[in-house]
């Protein structure tokens, strides 16, 4: 018989970790299903006057999309922008051919200055220099970048390896949202990343790497 109405006062359903309940209308019954998309920390990077922050273990077929997570990054140097590449050789080079395309929204605090517009000198056509994602980060006590990076099936050795990209930087009385994508264009494993500024040192700042399941 079809059921009209569920009490779930009465359901006494408990999943185990990384599980969920659904209802099976066929079955009349409850099942538990595995979820999808939970978070590991595999590495957790933290800068101290540091020339760049990388990752060269952790990256492999374990998952097939890692997560970049960086927080309150603060500049040596006024006015540097935030860059990163990868690897194929575990971190001796990092100079991987890319194509990508750039996005940046802006507001200012007296509302004075608005921007939502393509960056052209942020992007990168089949080059293999390290790629922007974010833009002259002030060196003020209370300015900084943070944001995340998603890098797809880094350990393919069929497709291009995809990534996508948002920040904020707070500098100068505005807030500055910035957006990039792109494609590694390489069939080899990428095994490794690394973040720095286009200038000086990583004062302080954490970047954390996560495994999805």
């Amino acid at each position: 018989m079809a059921l009209s109405k569920v009490n779930f006062n009465s359901i006494n359903a408990t999943p185990t970790a990384s599980k969920f309940v659904t209802f099976n209308s066929d079955a009349d019954g409850l099942a538990a299903g595995d979820v999808g998309g939970a978070l590991t920390l595999i590495s957790t990077q933290t800068a101290s006057s540091s020339s760049s922050l990388s990752f060269t273990s952790g990256i492999d077929s374990s998952y097939k999309e890692y997560i970049f997570k960086y927080i309150n990054i603060h500049p040596a140097t006024n006015n540097a922008d935030w860059l990163f590449n990868v690897s194929i050789d575990g971190g001796s080079n990092y100079n991987v051919t890319k194509t990508t395309t750039a996005f940046q929204a802006a507001h200012a605090e007296d509302d004075g200055v608005t921007d939502f517009a393509y960056k052209a000198g942020f992007d990168l056509a089949q080059g293999t220099g390290y790629q922007h994602i974010g833009n002259e980060v002030n060196n003020a006590n209370d300015s900084s970048t943070a944001g995340f990076l998603h890098l797809f099936e880094p350990s393919s050795t069929v497709f291009v390896k995809h990534f996508l990209q948002r920040g904020n930087v707070c500098f100068t009385g505005r807030s500055v949202d910035v957006f990039h994508s792109g494609y590694a264009n390489t069939t080899s494993a990428v095994n490794a990343i690394d973040f720095k500024f286009s200038s000086g040192n990583i004062d302080s700042g954490v970047i954390k790497m996560y495994g999805v399941s």
